[in-house]
């Protein structure tokens, strides 16, 4: 599969690491240029490219940046990309590094909403609150017992399935959370933010979510 990355940190780092290993064609970009990717590149195999190319042909695309960094992301970020394209999103709202957002905070959007109406493309929330090293540290082959499940949220079906097929294939069961409207369930300070444990645990974790965000993270 053809998958762009935009933003190279701690997550896309590690997704670029374990999707060049089973094999899937990697673009990724980060917000300094493609120069600054070279090591990244030589150590995965992955192309370094512009973040407004990350898309280009691409069947996913995995947005891993600040939510504050959004709106700067290159307008028509996925007119160059294959059709039925899934963007998966795996931001979270911490007012501290992101200033206020009225939208979540004001209009009660979920920080996916928000990041969709800024992209102008639907989006799947996965990853969110997933340990970056566990990418690397933690997949089991399917049906393991300690196999760990992640929370997936997002309104398009296929694209939702694709994503949750490329987390299997990474080594995670996964959970459904519902819509996009329900994603608060795996938003920060959440029970299943952080959770490493079954996809039983998981949705049980996910059904004692609160909606009401907490104040650590209210700006």
């Amino acid at each position: 599969m053809k998958i762009g990355i935009i933003g190279a940190g701690n997550i896309g780092g590690n997704l670029t690491r374990r999707l060049t290993a089973l094999g899937h064609d990697v673009s990724v970009a980060n917000s300094r240029g493609p120069e600054t990717l070279a090591a990244l590149a030589d150590e995965t195999g992955a192309t370094p490219v512009r973040a407004a190319d990350a898309a280009r042909g691409a069947e996913a695309v995995v947005v891993t940046v600040p939510l504050k960094a959004v709106p700067d992301l290159p307008a028509g970020l996925f007119d160059g990309a294959a059709e039925g394209v899934a963007v998966i999103d795996t931001g979270n709202y911490y007012p501290q590094r992101d200033g206020r957002i009225a939208g979540i905070e004001d209009e009660g959007l979920t920080e996916s909403r928000w990041t969709e109406g800024r992209l102008g493309h639907p989006v799947i929330k996965a990853f969110n609150g997933t340990y970056a090293q566990d990418i690397l540290d933690r997949p089991r082959p399917a049906g393991a017992p300690d196999r760990m499940a992640l929370p997936v949220a997002g309104d398009d079906a296929a694209a939702k399935a694709r994503v949750r097929a490329l987390i299997d294939e990474l080594g995670f069961d996964t959970v459904d959370t519902g819509g996009l409207d329900d994603s608060w369930r795996q938003q920060p300070d959440t029970p299943v933010y952080g959770l490493r444990a079954s996809a039983a645990e998981v949705t049980e974790a996910l059904a004692k979510a609160s909606p009401d965000r907490p104040a650590g993270f209210r700006g």
